[in-house]
């Protein structure tokens, strides 16, 4: 869809919903990778551009992967571009999550919490807020193919049919770039469009740092595997072709059934 990603070509797409953040409470939700690295570096460019300002905020989980070392490498180049990154230490260890049957369910519902606690200390005008988050093209595939091979190719007698069906109308919220939420508040994902090479290149061409650590639970995710085999075949996708096969094949709920969702039970549940 994007064979050069730039800020140029990224700011154009979004030039609409970008001059609608001058008045914004922006909370920019950042993990440390290429994704959330790459939309901060452009949020960042159009802060100047717009006339908006953000903050940032990280949760550090896995802990593993959130060294101080690691930690500083990537505070340093942010501070270097007058960016200042909130750390939120979540635990000393990742006990529970090796103790876990699903470690990513566990560090999920981790972040949730955590994104509900800055929230409700932080947040007086839910009406000015928007969240942005860092997911990708590749991101919204897999949860495409997940939903196709263990929802409607499954067998019906194994009996995880509704709860893989729930898990599709959670992660398919995410196949919107803009949600405009019941409440006033806004989520937006700046890089649902692009596939994930052209974000690495991105972080290469920019020089961006990322965590080097990798998750050691990260082949517990179905996406993280299939990223693999997009990677090995050298597979690229288009966002217009994707969400129209989503919507006729794969029941897409419609944008409203999101938008709908009361703030708790969104933030909690869903996001």
């Amino acid at each position: 869809m994007c064979p050069n990603l730039s800020y140029t070509h990224w700011k154009a797409e979004h030039k609409l919903i970008l001059e609608s953040f001058c008045d914004k409470n922006i909370i920019m939700l950042f993990s440390g990778g290429k994704d959330s690295s790459v939309a901060m570096y452009f949020i960042h460019k159009a802060k100047k551009e717009f006339g908006f300002d953000f903050t940032v905020h990280a949760g550090t989980f896995p802990i593993h992967r959130y060294t101080i070392k690691e930690k500083k490498g990537i505070e340093s180049y942010w501070i270097k571009q007058g960016v200042s990154i909130i750390w939120h230490d979540m635990g000393k260890t990742d006990d529970d999550l090796k103790n876990s049957e699903n470690p990513c369910f566990l560090c999920q519902e981790r972040r949730k919490n955590l994104l509900k606690s800055i929230l409700t200390h932080s947040i007086k005008d839910w009406h000015s807020l928007v969240l942005i988050v860092g997911y990708s093209l590749w991101d919204i595939v897999s949860y495409s193919l997940e939903h196709l091979l263990s929802d409607i190719f499954s067998n019906p007698d194994q009996g995880i049919g509704v709860e893989k069906n729930k898990r599709f109308k959670e992660t398919a919220q995410r196949f919107y770039p803009l949600l405009k939420m019941k409440g006033g508040y806004q989520v937006f994902r700046p890089l649902i469009k692009y596939n994930n090479d052209d974000i690495l290149k991105v972080i290469i061409q920019k020089n961006i740092p990322t965590l080097s650590i990798s998750c050691k639970f990260k082949d517990f995710r179905p996406k993280r595997i299939l990223e693999k085999y997009y990677e090995k075949m050298g597979m690229r996708f288009n966002y217009n072709q994707l969400i129209d096969f989503a919507i006729k094949s794969l029941d897409l709920p419609d944008i409203s059934f999101y938008t709908s969702i009361e703030k708790e039970d969104y933030l909690l549940n869903v996001f």
